[in-house]
């Protein structure tokens, strides 16, 4: 399901956008969760709470304008796909500075809507595997070829990555032994450890060392189901 933001100051036109993606989401079979803000500091602090996939946002609003609504969710998001709404192509270059998908010009045409739309969906059905996640400073996307493991420590989750890099989740340990399954390639050899099988270089009973080099420990009580879910994956994958 795709969650999508659409922030305008107009009421009349907050409903006939949402009409307009609704009518996309029957015809192309894609599920939506519409959600709609009246001016551009909600819709920053609910991107905060819960983050959307796509936004459709008005350039030209009292407070806090589009743009600058933009840079604020461009800080704490860098994934987020922001399409601008606007009566003028003026804004179109600078647009780019916050890595807008593009425009639409209102009043909108459904043609123009349906494209960046299709290209929103065609994106994300292409990229690799990959989950947002909620940060220490904001929403951060991780591919799941680059996660080597994943450890809980002191009611924080430190994803560790084979680049080296380390991302600190604000997010608790159980959301991510429900959300990264054995489906995805991950297995929680220990109760504060999850690990991506792909990544795994080799193991013994105890201990599990990663691609880069990373020694992490393996539950007895995991061992065996270690052991059957890794090859089974690598039978997946040959």
């Amino acid at each position: 399901m795709l969650k999508i933001g659409i922030c305008d100051d107009s009421k009349i036109f907050l409903i006939c956008a949402e009409k307009l993606i609704r009518k996309w989401s029957d015809e192309r079979r894609i599920p939506v969760k519409i959600y709609t803000f009246n001016n551009g500091d909600k819709l920053v602090a609910a991107n905060t709470e819960e983050r959307l996939d796509i936004i459709f946002l008005d350039i030209i609003m009292p407070l806090l304008n589009g743009m600058d609504a933009a840079r604020g969710l461009r800080q704490r998001d860098k994934s987020v796909k922001i399409i601008f709404l606007t009566s003028s192509p003026e804004f179109a270059l600078e647009s780019y500075e916050v890595k807008a998908q593009g425009y639409v010009l209102k009043p909108i045409a459904y043609d123009k809507l349906k494209e960046l739309l299709d290209e929103c969906a065609q994106s994300f059905a292409e990229e690799p595997k990959n989950m947002v996640i909620k940060t220490v400073t904001g929403y951060q996307k991780l591919y799941f070829h680059e996660i080597e493991y994943a450890e809980a420590q002191n009611k924080r989750v430190f994803f560790h990555l084979r680049s080296g890099n380390i991302i600190e989740s604000a997010e608790p340990f159980h959301s991510f032994e429900e959300r990264f399954s054995s489906q995805d390639g991950f297995f929680k050899c220990h109760r504060s450890y999850l690990v991506y099988l792909q990544n795994v270089d080799h193991f013994t009973a105890a201990e599990i060392t990663t691609k880069s080099g990373r020694n992490i420990p393996v539950s007895r009580g995991y061992a065996k189901a270690f052991k059957e879910a890794y090859f089974a994956q690598m039978f997946q994958d040959s």
